[in-house]
């Protein structure tokens, strides 16, 4: 009897090997087109120091206000990951704060 156990197991084992027949590869990723040319066209951008720029973007129909630092990559500069991104409500907000900003700088300079 004890054979008979061990045939049967050797043989679901075995059919198990190749796995499912039916499974799908994933979808390949595609590279997005880029059909609105280049960017830094579009973005209005102002510089504050070496690689650090102040831009306006867009992203999924949202603006946002990007102060971020930039690096150089093979002529190009892209942005990295040193960096804040604010929604115009997070933008106006820090507008009306600026002077307590600058009071409190005063303060401790």
């Amino acid at each position: 009897m004890g054979k008979d156990k061990k045939k049967k197991k050797e043989e679901t084992e075995s059919t198990s090997d190749s796995g499912p027949d039916d499974v799908t590869p994933p979808p390949s990723k595609k590279a997005k087109p880029n059909t609105s040319g280049s960017k830094s066209e579009e973005e209005p951008s102002w510089l504050l120091e070496k690689n650090r720029f102040v831009k306006v973007r867009e992203y999924r129909g949202t603006v946002y206000i990007d102060i971020r630092e930039y690096y150089d990559s093979d002529g190009d500069l892209k942005p990295g990951k040193k960096g804040i991104s604010l929604t115009t409500f997070q933008w106006q907000k820090l507008k009306k704060i600026i002077s307590e900003v600058d009071d409190a700088i005063k303060e401790r300079c």
